[in-house]
């Protein structure tokens, strides 16, 4: 079954941290870009990061630049999202999302992505 599986969402204080993971299944993996977005109540889900097939290269939000640091490990079909002081303002749902193979559009357009899991929620109370 083609799908991706988000973990690690939670309660967390404000200035602490979590790791979101999501594991992909059903297609190879390391041949594909990923991306993380998040959705707040009442807003559109926006981009948060994203990375190539190797990990090398990385595209970042400025609202999470320099906080949140998005990874793979294309053995175990796996890409994380470390999130380091987190404010109020990163409460959402999060997902993550598989790029499509030949994009024609810029990294932070959602159209890009065509596959999505169910997403993880991250609240943080100040």
């Amino acid at each position: 079954q083609v799908q991706l599986v988000e973990s690690g969402g939670g309660l967390v204080q404000a200035g602490g941290s979590l790791r979101l993971s999501c594991v992909a299944s059903g297609f190879t993996f390391s041949q594909y870009a990923m991306g993380w977005f998040r959705q707040a109540p009442g807003a559109e889900r926006e981009f948060v990061a994203a990375l190539n097939w190797s990990g090398f290269t990385t595209y970042y939000s400025d609202s999470v630049k320099g906080r949140f640091t998005i990874s793979r490990d294309n053995a175990k079909d796996t890409v994380y999202l470390q999130m380091n002081s987190l404010s109020p303002n990163d409460t959402a749902v999060y997902y993550c999302a598989r790029r499509i193979l030949h994009p024609v559009m810029m990294w932070t357009v959602l159209a890009e992505y065509d596959l999505w899991g169910r997403g993880t929620q991250v609240t943080v109370s100040s």
